[in-house]
C-alpha cells in the first residue's frame, strides 16, 4: 500500500512546486555591460504604473534566492565568470530572461575589443526580449511566456 502511494505523494508535490513556482517567482538583475537603457526599464517594470509584482514576481538581491535571472547587455570579459558564478549559484530550477538586443545578439556593441558576446554564448537562455530598450511592457510579456513556458514544462530548467 505505502509503495504505491509514494509516486503520489511525489507527483502531488511536484505539481505544488510548480505552482508555486509559477504565482512567485523571485528575479535577480544582472548587468552584464549594457548601456543602462534596459536597466531603467527593468526598473520601470517595478513601478507602481507597471507593477510586475501584481504577478508575484519580486526582485532580490541574491542569486541564492532567485528563480530567474534577468540579464541585461553584452557580455564583456570583466563580467563574464561573474555572470557565469551568479548562474551557478541560484538554486535548481533556474530561469533566463534576456532583455534587450545587446543580451540577445551583442547589439551595438557586437565586436568591440571587450566583447564575449550575446548571453546564450554563456549561460542557456530561455526567452528573449528584444528592443533597444524594450519597453516595459515587453519585459512583462517575456516574464509571462517564461512562467508560461514553466507551467507547461518547456523551459530548460537549468
Amino acid at each position: 500500500m505505502t509503495v504505491g502511494l509514494k509516486p503520489l505523494i511525489e507527483h502531488t508535490l511536484d505539481q505544488v512546486r510548480t505552482w508555486a513556482r509559477i504565482n512567485s517567482p523571485w528575479a535577480i538583475h544582472f548587468n552584464t555591460g549594457s548601456c543602462n537603457g534596459c536597466d531603467i526599464e527593468i526598473l520601470a517594470t517595478l513601478t507602481p504604473r507597471y507593477d510586475v509584482e501584481r504577478l508575484g514576481v519580486r526582485l532580490q538581491g541574491s542569486p541564492r534566492h532567485a528563480d530567474i535571472l534577468v540579464c541585461t547587455g553584452p557580455v564583456t570579459r570583466q563580467a563574464r565568470e561573474r555572470l557565469i558564478r551568479t548562474y551557478e549559484q541560484m538554486p535548481e530550477p533556474k530561469f533566463v530572461l534576456a532583455v534587450g538586443s545587446c543580451a540577445a545578439s551583442g547589439g551595438a556593441f557586437r565586436g568591440c575589443y571587450n566583447v564575449c558576446g550575446q548571453i546564450d554564448e554563456v549561460i542557456p537562455v530561455d526567452v528573449y526580449v528584444l528592443g533597444c530598450p524594450p519597453r516595459p511592457e515587453a519585459i512583462i510579456h517575456g516574464m509571462v511566456t517564461l512562467l508560461n513556458k514553466v507551467s507547461a514544462g518547456k523551459a530548460q530548467a537549468g
